[in-house]
């Protein structure tokens, strides 16, 4: 008998034993940390924004069990475009992620045209490690048309250094609800990414 290979898995078993406990609730802990941390960074930049309690309707938007995802927390947004901010937590097999829900109240009218998800796009000066040089949209005609057209909206997102997005900006409609959602990954916005987000959110609340 290979008692080194006997001693091995002993060892390995214990480690999975104690260590998914562990794993599993600083997983249970993220949620709420990172919803105050968000809450923290966005009130200390002057922005007047409060917690609601749970069983509001906008924890829906967007949000389907069958995907995994599930709304953290609602934060209310006042004196801007963007009206409230979902953090979203996503479960896979692969663990937890985190997202922020920018979520924008839109207008309903019968005969309304039925809108497209919309993405950013970059241009990099070079395939490889190259610079973000310029931003596009694509997806939807109207709104893609209208933020592409907007060069205080590139400026500001190109000072981001869009490459700390850890993604794309995605702008989902959600007609059901009569709002929209730009999500981006779970990070600290700077005053810049926040106020390009606030200007697109300018946008969908003009018409879209």
């Amino acid at each position: 008998m290979d008692w080194a290979s006997v001693l091995g898995g002993i060892i390995a078993a214990l480690v999975a034993a104690i260590g998914l406990p562990l794993a599993l609730r600083k997983r249970k802990k993220a949620g709420p940390e990172n919803v105050e941390q968000f809450l923290q960074h966005l009130q200390g930049m002057g922005v007047k924004a409060s917690p609601l309690e749970k069983g509001v309707e906008e924890e829906k938007v967007g949000v389907s069990r069958a995907s995994g995802q599930k709304s953290e927390k609602i934060i209310k947004i006042e004196g801007r475009n963007i009206d409230y901010i979902n953090v979203i937590s996503v479960a896979s097999q692969y663990g937890v992620r985190y997202f922020l829900d920018y979520l924008v109240k839109t207008r309903s009218w019968p005969g309304k045209t039925k809108r497209k998800k919309t993405k950013m796009v970059t241009k990099k000066s070079s395939a490889i490690r190259g610079k973000v040089v310029d931003i596009g949209w694509e997806g939807d005609d109207y709104l893609s048309q209208s933020l592409n057209y907007d060069s205080r909206l590139k400026d500001k997102l190109l000072q981001v250094e869009p490459d700390k997005l850890m993604g794309s900006i995605w702008i989902f409609p959600e007609p059901r609800y009569e709002y929209a959602r730009v999500r981006t990954s779970y990070l600290l916005p700077s005053s810049e990414l926040l106020e390009a987000i606030d200007i697109i959110a300018g946008h969908i609340k003009s018409g879209w």
